[in-house]
């Protein structure tokens, strides 16, 4: 979401949100309370690298060399995760974390630069500002040196983007797809408004990816001042996680984006070469989670599974919190077994309504156990989490119903004490700006922020 949010996209968002009311009933989320138990052991995780499925032999011999340090028994919980997502590791990966917006554009651009065939981008914003333009500018003039660019945008996530902006952009050559539009006579399916393209991805080529929770907007310009040591500038940019891929799970999150663009309807792009053969990069294990609508939920049930094994630390970095009652019970159940559980939510917001709805469930948290911080200065957009230090994730799913229901999502699950103590660091970088709410400052609100919490708590389902 963008910060400088128009009457108008508001507006709108509000006609989707009341007409999805209208033709739909809720939807649930599956009953995984108790999913470590449930799940039948596997006896070791599937490994995938560049050359295909590893025998077992090879891939305990992988997973040994990687773990044999480790204070969890990471295998197990891969092996769970692969059970209840069925998608496999894949190896051979290099994963680099990108800190908000300019590192994360820096990277992005330095890639389109250097393409050779193809750039897909697939965008919940992709906003008319000055760095949109620069995007879009730069994007044309990448298909009109021949590299074919392929982009999905989510037609409400850019209600408040002129369509002047996209056909400037068609004209030049590049193929678009506005995602599920919210005007029915331009659909090629069902209306279903509330069902949206969150996903942020960019694949280049098919042998370098990027994803995370980065828009196409400005409000990405400026640094967050996440690891700087002074304060003196004068514009703050959002605090967002991104990470990019070489490696094998390229292919992975190409997939992805296909899958999508076929499933729309949308005119056939077999003239690219979107699978060259891929060598290893690196030595990162990584699991490629995507959901969607009447999906099987794999985000949410690894989500649930890491913090029921979790043993020692629960540290999340949340955007728009507003979790259903098995996430809060598997965070509480984490704090009994010993767990430290801490979450790092927004201080400055921008939307005041999520905002209010996160909010409505500190009492519950507080005294549960769970330890709450606010993130100042920044607007908070990032979605990671980190458990244990060996299980993290980055990616576009909020831990709300919304994200787990009803956007198409991605995210990535890394796995090992490398890049997890790097995500540990992070997220203790963001703890030194940020401000604990402790039960009896909690106390101390005013009554009318209360009141905002029950009002939007009310609409808790459709944020």
């Amino acid at each position: 979401m963008s910060h400088n949010i128009s009457l108008k996209r508001i507006i709108s968002i509000c006609l989707v949100i009341g007409a999805s009311v209208s033709i739909s009933a809720c939807a649930s989320l599956p009953e995984v309370g108790s999913l470590n138990s449930e799940l039948s052991q596997p006896a070791h995780p599937t490994v995938t690298n560049a050359k295909g499925t590893l025998s077992e032999k090879k891939s305990r011999s992988l997973l040994s060399a990687r773990w044999k340090n480790s204070h969890v028994d990471i295998a197990t919980i891969a092996a769970m995760e692969e059970a209840a997502t069925g998608k496999p590791l894949i190896a051979g990966n290099k994963v680099t974390l990108l800190y908000d917006g300019p590192q994360t554009m820096e990277a992005m651009i330095a890639a389109i630069n250097a393409a050779k065939d193809h750039i897909n981008l697939e965008t919940y914003i992709f906003d008319q500002d000055e760095l949109g333009i620069r995007f879009a500018d730069m994007l044309i003039a990448r298909q009109r040196a021949g590299i074919q660019v392929n982009i999905i945008y989510d037609s409400v996530g850019t209600i408040g983007t002129p369509q002047a902006f996209f056909t400037k952009m068609r004209d030049a050559g590049i193929r678009l797809l506005a995602f599920n539009p919210v005007n029915p006579l331009k659909l090629k399916g069902p209306w279903e408004p509330n069902n949206r393209d969150h996903r942020k991805i960019l694949v280049v080529d098919g042998i370098v990816a990027f994803t995370g929770g980065v828009n196409i907007s400005s409000t990405y310009a400026n640094s967050s001042l996440f690891r700087s040591k002074t304060r003196r500038e004068t514009k703050v940019g959002w605090r967002d996680t991104h990470i990019k891929i070489e490696g094998p799970a390229v292919a992975a999150l190409q997939w992805i984006f296909l899958d999508t663009w076929m499933g729309e309807k949308s005119p056939d792009l077999s003239d690219s070469n979107f699978f060259p053969p891929l060598k290893d990069a690196g030595d990162k294990l990584v699991r490629v989670l995507a959901s969607e609508p009447d999906g099987d939920h794999d985000i949410y049930k690894a989500y649930i599974l890491a913090i029921q094994e979790a043993k020692k630390t629960v540290h999340i970095t949340c955007a728009y919190f507003v979790p259903d009652q098995q996430i809060l019970q598997a965070l509480s159940d984490a704090v009994r077994r010993g767990v430290d559980v801490k979450i790092i939510l927004p201080g400055v917001t921008d939307s005041g309504l999520v905002f209010h709805a996160t909010q409505s469930f500190y009492t519950e948290m507080l005294n549960n156990g769970i330890r709450i911080y606010q993130l100042q200065i920044a607007v908070l957009h990032a979605k990671t989490a980190v458990i244990d230090q060996v299980w993290a994730t980055v990616g576009s799913t909020n831990i709300d119903t919304r994200s787990f229901l009803h956007n198409n999502e991605i995210n990535v699950v890394v796995f090992g004490g490398e890049f997890g103590t790097a995500m540990e660091n992070a997220f203790m970088e963001d703890l030194r700006y940020s401000v604990e709410m402790t039960i009896d400052k909690w106390k101390q609100r005013p009554l009318s922020n209360k009141f905002k919490e029950w009002l939007a708590r009310r609409f808790e389902y459709w944020l």
